[in-house]
């Protein structure tokens, strides 16, 4: 290169999945057969009203042009009847919703609009890895909190309450939680949004698994009393809708706080293509017996995973909620990146190893269920002979 990079280059790493996922094309152009069961990239379609909403909106010229930054009225009033109707949160659709270009981004934005240089975030010890590592390219500090297992990995706010709060802006948490698949209840919540009060910190709940596979009614951090002076939530149409490639995504919370991240937002997109936006407000129309149906065939497929899971001697809770299985790997093999490795190399099966979403998941892996049935019986049999000692 003619000039040098950012120094923020020098501790961002890529994303291990951008990584792995060349590694394991590499290998498939050497003419093995790997089956991918780690990304949670939902392979069922959307719904057909939502396609054919899609192409309709398409073929009409003037609604391929630039978009409002808040996106069109019509799209944040789906937005606002949806949240209401699932999660019993009012919102108002003009100030309180700015839909986003994927909820991925949108930590970006909320990060780049809090945060400056030396500030600290706090992440949970089982999370998603891009909480942190944007806070960490953007100058902040990534701390990682604690959660209680055995409690389905609530945030241990007692724990978290003896740290030095001088320099912690935001604490970010996601429930139904991934990767554990831990739900969080009304009375969690309420906990947060006071520890948030007491410590005048932004809490961001991170929202996109409520409907998958979720045999409780669906929570949403807003839905607690005065939430919204210190909580922002982010959802997206990815997991609940079979829309992961629109990437059509939001964030919600009070005007101030959504003021703020626009700032931002609006210097990095021109907004979402509007059929896509129209195709979304279809898809929230989606009738219950859709997201029934959908629920189902990952009920099938988590049998056959589970089945995978036994016969990998891994152990497992059946509670858990959204479309990945946390499974405990057995001591015997060692940690699950050996598992992973001897998995992906030996058995041409990739599964994530679950230290990619902190210390704590050393000794797990995590099994996505978007994967069709017949695949997962494939892999079933290439490991129906598992023997610890092969390893």
């Amino acid at each position: 290169m003619i000039i040098d990079t950012a120094d923020r280059l020098k501790t961002t790493q890529e994303y291990y999945f951008s990584v792995k996922l060349q590694e394991v094309r590499d290998l498939m152009a050497k003419g093995k057969d790997i089956i991918n069961i780690a990304i949670g990239n939902p392979d069922m379609a959307p719904s057909q009203a939502t396609i054919d909403e899609l192409n309709k909106q398409s073929n009409i010229p003037e609604n391929h042009g630039y978009q409002a930054y808040r996106s069109i009225p019509e799209l944040r009033k789906a937005i606002a009847e949806w949240m209401e109707e699932v999660y019993d949160v009012s919102l108002n659709t003009e100030y309180e919703i700015l839909p986003l270009i994927g909820s991925k981004e949108g930590i970006t934005h909320i990060s780049l609009a809090f945060l400056n240089p030396g500030d600290q975030v706090l992440v949970p010890e089982l999370g998603y890895p891009a909480y942190g590592a944007v806070a960490e390219m953007i100058g902040g500090k990534a701390i990682s909190y604690s959660m209680i297992e055995k409690e389905n990995y609530r945030p241990d706010l007692q724990s978290i309450q003896q740290m030095d709060f001088s320099k912690v802006k935001l604490m970010w948490i996601n429930y139904p939680n991934m990767p554990t698949g831990a739900r969080a209840n009304k009375k969690v919540f309420e906990d947060i949004v006071a520890f948030a009060k007491k410590n005048h910190l932004l809490i961001c709940h991170d929202n996109p698994y409520s409907l998958v596979l979720n045999e409780e009614q669906p929570l949403s951090l807003l839905s607690v009393d005065g939430a919204k002076e210190v909580a922002i939530e982010l959802n997206s149409m990815s997991k609940s809708h079979n829309m992961a490639g629109w990437r059509i995504g939001w964030v919600a919370g009070n005007k101030s706080y959504i003021d703020a991240i626009l700032k931002i937002k609006s210097n990095v997109d021109s907004g979402m293509f509007k059929p896509m936006q129209l195709a979304a407000v279809a898809a929230f129309k989606n009738p219950e017996s859709w997201h029934t149906a959908r629920n189902e065939e990952y009920k099938k497929r988590r049998e056959l995973v589970y089945r995978f899971l036994d016969l990998l001697s891994c152990s497992y809770d059946k509670s858990q909620t959204g479309m990945f299985i946390w499974a405990k790997v057995n001591p015997a093999i060692g940690t699950s990146d050996r598992l992973a490795d001897y998995l992906l190399y030996h058995k041409d099966i990739f599964v994530t190893p679950g230290m990619i979403y902190g210390d704590k998941g050393k000794q797990y892996i995590r099994v996505s269920l978007c994967v069709k049935q017949d695949v997962l019986k494939k892999v079933i049999e290439r490991i129906e002979t598992f023997d610890l000692k092969e390893i």
